[in-house]
């Protein structure tokens, strides 16, 4: 194509399309005729030939325009010409051009006619673009168009509804439609992605972000609403909400943030109002104080009502707490019959622990601001009703925590056991004044009490009829005492849905009522003519009395018990027909009994304190025993008479109250020790009796009356602590039990025997037995004849006796005499006067075999007179004196060890029995030795 090209431009002819161009479309083109077609269509053609021609040519002819063929053929001419030769490559040459000449004339031909073909299509096609195309694509054209514009309406209309988001949205927050409204703004964020090629596009995303970031400020503010009044639709919202944003974690980690706070401005605003309210201003200072200074502020009269106040707002923040896991857990249950993906069981793990380590930790906080409110006020001079309530709130928050969290509460512990000690050490201590106080004005009168009256009936003994644990508040137990299935509820339980624990009950009073006292000592008339009507039977005889043995505990021999004939025939010690069988105590007894109860009351409320409380209690009847002790029982007569009045029990009790509880420099006594300061704040003085009890005057049996109340409301006393010591055993702390076991043991259980040392001496002094021993050392007793009448000592003792028993009936109408002090009583004299007998043979100078039996004589007769008096059997000491009797009929060896056998009597009568009894018929050697064994025996006592 090149070489055709290169041959056309030598030979002046144009290309076709500069022949085309030269041309216009119809005045130059010339349509070859068809004899010219037809001719050259005939012509012979060898192509073979014709391209042999061709190929014969040289490649110089085909190198460049400017080639000039002229110069170099004749360059190539020899240097000899030869004509033949010449012509020869002439024809060639002419071969060559023609060949290709004739393919250059047939390629243009084609050309042209090409060009003809292409100018006809063109007018064709012009024609057709002018009739038909240009109005069908035009139409295309225009339906694109629309369809673009439509678009682009519709992307407006869009882009302008997204602009207009932001009323609805408003609108949505203020419904508190937080999921709604988050959802809305991620839809509309989703949306404006597809238009961020508008310019107006940037504007409305960074507002769209701008709300988001409003809607997680007003989601956190909701979020803190929770905190103090739970609601579950909005907490619902809240948490779909959160959970819409992705971030449940951070949700809950805000959440716990809340509840701090919300403990934290709780308990400020309280307190805050409680001080200023009793500041009587607006004193702004309160404001900017430290939560555990403003503390201090509160006053006595603001202090409960501000604590109540404190833990019922304490209390909603810690159910909203409690229904927060229970929406929880009952979303998780939900979520679980659901396929969730894995992040969503990330963040409900997340959550479950995050709660569950919540629970200690608002619990804490709660422990921390009751602590800093109770220890910021000194309560020792709080009034004991405001003390119990304080601690019963208390005991309700601990019991809450443990409910809550299931924790022992230590640090609440700790701050009221050091406000209780300290509390309890003041009242106590006052409380000791005042039974001192009451017992020196304590005129041992009998307090009138009905014949079922019990402890349980005071107002302080009713929490032990409630049967609950020491960890819970009495006023809770007035609600779990109403039926079996709310027992079993706990707090979060029951007040679930409304009410508080801490709301303070209203009293009623009518129901509190105490019904214990009894009229004139009746109960009634019926009641007293009952005592007449049962006369005969035995329902007001002891239970311990219908058993063989009676055993008070005082080493001696058990006494027999009194048989049924026996009463129902005489009754002869029974000094109280007229009297119904009701416990006696005094008013003073009635309060420490009464003070027992609060103890115990407060010990039941706080456990850590029962070793405290136990202790004082036990002061409390220490003091009283050793009043009583020291009031009827102390005195020297008894310490020389060898009886054993006081057990070493007993004494050891005594001295022990006495050194550990009894100021005796304050009472006067032992002037010149002087204790420390801090011990002796713990002792109190001694108490003396109130000068209106004579216990001197033998018309009235030297006060025996007061005697009576005292040593029997004592024993009444130590029966009530008798009663207690299961439930106090039930509060003392393991480790503290033996101190409890030892006071029962060594002190209450010495009550009974305080009636010995008291009663002896009514019995020491209401016969004169001096009157007797002077009778007796007037009889002759070395007769020579056995009488059959027995001495008039012993008429003038049995009188001594009846007039005794007159004068017991006579107390006996005020003041009711229980069968075993009537026993006690008799027991004494009985022992006295048979004592007196001994004393009164061992001052026989002479006496005969005759006289032995005078003696034993007297013995039977005084015997058989005096249990028509009394029904004590056996009669006591009656083998002392019939020992003492028979001994006169001894021989020298039978008296040595009748001497080592018998340290009961004296030395002064055991040796009346050597003078005496063998004088006349032993030598002054076996005198002697006998009189040294009995020496020998007394030295020791010396």
């Amino acid at each position: 194509m090149q070489k055709i090209k290169s041959l056309m431009a030598r030979q002046g002819l144009k290309s076709p399309q500069e022949s085309m161009a030269d041309l216009s479309p119809v005045e130059n083109l010339r349509i070859p005729s068809k004899e010219e077609l037809r001719e050259l269509r005939e012509q012979p053609i060898d192509p073979q030939a014709e391209q042999e021609i061709i190929d014969s040519i040289e490649e110089v002819y085909f190198s460049n325009d400017s080639f000039d063929m002229v110069q170099h053929e004749l360059e190539k001419l020899p240097p000899e010409l030869n004509l033949q030769e010449l012509e020869d490559y002439r024809d060639k040459l002419k071969r060559q051009q023609a060949a290709e000449l004739e393919r250059v004339t047939a390629l243009q031909t084609n050309l042209q006619l090409a060009a003809v073909i292409c100018t006809n299509a063109r007018r064709q096609l012009s024609v057709a673009k002018e009739g038909f195309t240009e109005a069908s694509l035009g139409l295309l054209a225009n339906q694109r168009r629309r369809q673009l514009l439509t678009g682009l309406l519709k992307s407006l209309r869009t882009i302008k509804t997204l602009q207009r988001t932001d009323v609805r949205l408003s609108e949505m927050l203020e419904e508190e439609d937080y999921p709604g409204a988050i959802q809305l703004c991620l839809e509309c964020q989703k949306a404006a992605s597809t238009f961020k090629h508008y310019s107006c596009i940037s504007e409305l995303n960074s507002k769209l972000q701008d709300t988001l970031e409003q809607i997680e400020e007003q989601l956190d503010v909701a979020l803190s609403k929770t905190c103090k009044h739970f609601d579950v639709s909005h907490y619902t919202k809240v948490q779909l909400a959160y959970t819409l944003l992705g971030k449940t974690q951070t949700a809950m980690d805000q959440l716990h943030m809340h509840f701090t706070q919300a403990i934290h401005n709780t308990v400020f605003q309280v307190v805050l109002g409680y001080v200023e309210l009793c500041a009587g201003n607006a004193d702004t200072k309160f404001q900017k104080m430290q939560y555990k200074d403003l503390c201090t502020h509160i006053t006595l009269d603001s202090y409960i009502p501000c604590l109540t106040d404190l833990c019922k707002a304490l209390w909603e923040v810690m159910l909203s707490y409690h229904r927060t896991m229970q929406w929880h857990e009952e979303h998780d249950k939900q979520e679980v019959t659901v396929m969730t993906v894995s992040a969503s069981v990330v963040d409900r793990s997340y959550v479950k622990k995050k709660l569950e380590h919540g629970l200690t930790r608002i619990w804490q906080d709660v422990q921390l601001k009751v602590k800093a409110y109770i220890l910021g006020t000194d309560m020792s001079n709080f009034k004991y009703d405001d003390f119990i309530v304080v601690l019963d709130v208390i005991s309700r928050l601990m019991q809450v925590g443990e409910e809550f969290c299931g924790s022992k509460s230590e640090v609440l512990q700790e701050s009221i056991k050091r406000q209780s000690v300290n509390y309890f050490k003041n009242y106590h201590r006052a409380r000791l004044e005042e039974l001192r106080m009451f017992l020196e004005n304590e005129t041992w009168e009998l307090c009138p009490v009905k014949s079922n009256f019990n402890i349980a009936q005071l107002h302080e003994f009713k929490f032990m009829g409630q049967c609950r644990s020491p960890s819970v508040s009495p006023s809770r137990q007035a609600a779990s005492s109403s039926g079996p299935a709310q027992e079993q509820l706990s707090l979060f339980q029951q007040y679930l849905q409304e009410g508080n624990p801490f709301e303070m009950p209203a009293e009623h009073r009518e129901e509190e009522t105490e019904d214990v006292l009894a009229s004139n000592g009746y109960e009634s008339d019926e009641l007293e003519k009952s005592v007449y009507q049962d006369y005969d039977s035995d329902s007001d005889v002891p239970e311990e009395l219908k058993q063989d043995f009676v055993d008070e505990q005082t080493g001696d021999v058990p006494l027999k018990s009194v048989s049924r004939e026996t009463i129902r025939s005489k009754k002869k010690s029974d000094y109280n027909l007229n009297k119904t069988n009701a416990p006696i105590l005094t008013n003073t007894t009635l309060n420490v009994i009464r003070l027992v109860g609060k103890y115990m009351q407060m010990m039941n409320i706080l456990k850590p304190i029962a070793f405290d409380v136990i202790h004082c209690v036990s002061q409390l009847f220490d003091y009283y025993l050793y009043a009583v002790y020291t009031f009827f029982g102390r005195n020297d007569m008894y310490e020389s008479s060898g009886l054993g009045l006081i057990s070493s029990r007993l004494r050891t009790t005594l001295n022990r109250i006495q050194e550990s509880l009894i100021d005796m420099e304050a009472a006067g006594e032992n002037a010149g020790v002087h204790g420390p300061a801090e011990d002796r704040k713990e002792k109190v003085p001694s108490p003396h009796l109130s000068q209106m009890v004579v216990l001197t005057n033998s018309g009235t049996l030297y006060g025996l009356a007061q005697r009576v109340v005292a040593t029997e409301s004592l024993v009444f006393l130590a029966e009530q602590f008798e009663s207690l010591q299961s439930h106090l055993d039930t509060m003392m702390p393991a480790a503290k039990k033996p101190f409890l076991q030892q006071f029962y043991s060594q002190t209450v259980s010495t009550a009974s025997e305080l009636r010995k040392p008291i009663y002896w001496i009514v019995a020491a002094k209401a016969i004169d037995y001096e009157q007797m021993l002077l009778l007796m050392a007037g009889v002759k007793w070395d007769i020579r004849e056995i009488m059959s009448q027995h001495n008039v000592y012993v008429d003038v003792l049995l009188k001594e006796f009846e007039q005794f028993n007159k004068r017991l009936g006579d107390v006996s109408r005020h003041v009711r005499i229980p069968l075993p002090v009537s026993n006690v009583l008799w027991e004494h004299c009985i022992r006295l006067a048979n004592r007196t007998l001994v004393e009164g043979y061992a001052n026989v100078k002479k006496c005969s075999n005759e006289g032995r039996a005078l003696m034993q004589l007297d013995f039977q007769q005084f015997l058989m007179k005096l249990e028509k008096l009394t029904d004590l059997r056996p009669i006591p000491d009656k083998e002392f004196v019939e020992t003492y009797i028979k001994a006169y009929y001894l021989t020298e060896n039978d008296m040595e060890q009748f001497i080592k056998n018998h340290r009961e009597y004296s030395m002064k009568q055991l040796a009346n029995l050597v003078n005496v009894c063998l004088g006349s018929h032993i030598n002054k050697k076996a005198r002697q030795k006998l009189l040294a064994a009995i020496d020998d025996i007394d030295r020791p006592k010396r």
